[in-house]
């Protein structure tokens, strides 16, 4: 018998899973706005979500500091400062927990606390959630705000139980770890795996990236920025959230509408070199011209000249053959301030696993295929996460006549707009499968807040169940794989189709239409008396 066996069960209006971003907002709006009886919880230390977690050398949003933060509250827009191009991992998680103090949220976060079990009950229309410890609160409603990027992605080698170092995964980064002066390996090349490469090449007496996939990726652009520069951001915030909310990736520039292949070569050229001289992926994928991530003209002349800025930056060819990419320009865009440059350092050693696969790790280090041991101290996966659906699918999640959710989305997760499930009433997922693939922060206030006027609506109406309609959720499903079809981004592997975990249905996991267009569908569903969804209360039952 544990502690917990003869403990009084908790009742709460709403249950809060996770303190990043969407969960903080969302214990806000239904705590201060609604006044329910709300709780949040954490298998976390503090708050802040990925941003507690990613701690790693380098770590940083490549979304630009005057976009990458709440709109809801416009105090801390005037009264919160920034003095670089982009926020630092502590930057932003000192945000975040300046929020929570400021509106008095952490006396109802309860931290440490991880959720293992969700258990809808149809009797009561209520949910029972369990933690790790054995406790057992029930809920009307349940917000998941489990994060996009923190269920991590951890491949196994043999011999690791043998390593006489340390191993990490980038996403669980100790805080007693510091890689100065030791000798590193780094697996992984995408948006993380980079980033580390950057900072560690700068500290580490010797960094080895093993590298599966060669990346594009273009300069970001990062620097300081004036009083002058912030305090015009500031008296413009209206106007730059105005063009975020109705914009497509919500990054604070305007999209550009021009084709590619509409201007001359010389005009191409000096498009991309405007773009590569300004930084910041998403910029270049999309602002440059308007078909990149379309057309596969427009995408071979972009992919054309990130290579040829390869060939341009890195001295020994070999190195250079290895980290150019010949596939499409059609991932989720990188941008670092000297990634490339990196590699000619002399402490700086790359190898393609592919070309020479791991075979295995030793006490001393990492074998490769050719039979090489590359000695090391610390060897750091950065081999990113089951996105979108892997924190759901590693719990105990029971909805109508005890379905699972590992069977509802045996073929890969779906949704209604991006916020609920069809058999789990009452349940509602802040990123959740097929929303829309921004900048997140403005997405998720999107999602917070429509999903708050929804249980607004419910308790005003006596509402019981939300759930929506399995019709609803199929269509949504095949609008989102029509759109993601419409672009090129499905015939490149990457995580945003779950192509990153062996044995992971490869499905559309994003709505790929923009953020002004899918504002305006969260509208419409509203405006039409939340079309797509059963509402049933005691009176329909």
């Amino acid at each position: 018998m544990t502690a917990q066996d003869n403990a009084p069960v908790e009742n709460f209006d709403a249950i809060v899973i996770g303190a990043g971003f969407g969960g903080i907002y969302q214990l806000h709006t239904l705590r201060d706005q609604l006044g329910l009886k709300v709780r949040a919880f954490d298998r976390a230390g503090g708050v802040g979500g990925t941003w507690y977690w990613n701690r790693y050398p380098g770590a940083m949003s490549d979304t630009e500091s005057f976009v990458y933060r709440y709109y809801w509250d416009k105090e801390m827009l005037q009264e919160w400062d920034y003095d670089h191009r982009y926020l630092n991992q502590p930057d932003i998680l000192a945000y975040l927990e300046a929020v929570v103090e400021k509106h008095d949220l952490a006396r109802d976060i309860q931290l440490n606390t991880e959720i293992t079990a969700m258990d809808f009950d149809e009797s009561t229309d209520r949910w029972t959630v369990t933690t790790g410890d054995g406790a057992t609160y029930t809920a009307r409603y349940i917000i998941s705000a489990l994060g996009l990027l923190s269920s991590t992605n951890f491949p196994t080698f043999p011999g690791m139980d043998n390593f006489k170092g340390r191993i990490v995964h980038t996403g669980a980064w100790p805080e007693d770890l510091d890689i100065t002066g030791k000798r590193v390996g780094v697996i992984g090349t995408g948006s993380t795996g980079t980033q580390v490469v950057c900072a560690a090449s700068k500290i580490a007496s010797h960094l080895t990236v093993f590298q599966r996939s060669p990346q594009y990726s273009v300069p970001s652009g990062n620097g300081p920025v004036t009083p002058e520069y912030v305090q015009e951001k500031r008296e413009k915030y209206d106007e730059i959230w105005e063009q975020v909310r109705g914009s497509v990736v919500a990054f604070g520039f305007e999209e550009s509408s021009v084709a590619a292949m509409s201007v001359t070569e010389e005009e191409r050229e000096r498009r991309f070199q405007a773009a590569w001289d300004r930084g910041n992926g998403f910029h270049f994928m999309f602002g440059a011209f308007g078909d990149i991530a379309i057309d596969p003209e427009a995408n071979e002349a972009a992919a054309a000249f990130i290579r040829k800025k390869i060939a341009e930056i890195v001295k020994d060819p070999e190195t250079a053959r290895k980290l150019t990419p010949t596939d499409l320009y059609a991932k989720r865009p990188l941008c670092n301030w000297d990634y490339y440059e990196s590699y000619n350092r002399d402490n700086v050693e790359l190898v393609s696993i592919k070309e020479n696969p791991i075979e295995e790790i030793t006490p001393e280090g990492l074998r490769t295929a050719d039979g090489v041991v590359h000695e090391l101290d610390v060897i750091v996966f950065a081999t990113g996460f089951d996105a979108v659906d892997g924190n759901y699918l590693r719990m105990n999640i029971r909805g109508r006549d005890g379905l699972t959710i590992q069977d509802h989305w045996k073929n890969g997760p779906t949704s209604y707009v991006g916020v609920t499930t069809a058999h789990f009433p009452n349940l509602f997922m802040i990123l959740g499968p097929n929303g829309p693939f921004t900048n997140l922060p403005p997405s998720i206030e999107a999602q917070v807040e429509f999903i708050t006027e929804m249980i607004r609506s419910a308790e005003a109406d006596g509402v019981t169940t939300i759930e929506p309609t399995v019709e609803a959720e199929e269509k949504w499903t095949q609008t989102c794989q029509e759109i993601a079809d419409m672009t090129l981004f499905p015939k490149a592997d990457s995580w945003i189709f779950g192509a990153n975990i062996p044995g992971k249905p490869n499905t559309v996991m994003f709505y790929m239409a923009g953020l002004g267009a899918y504002r305006g569908v969260l509208a419409e569903v509203a405006e039409k008396g939340y079309e797509g969804f059963a509402l049933r209360s005691p009176a329909t039952v």
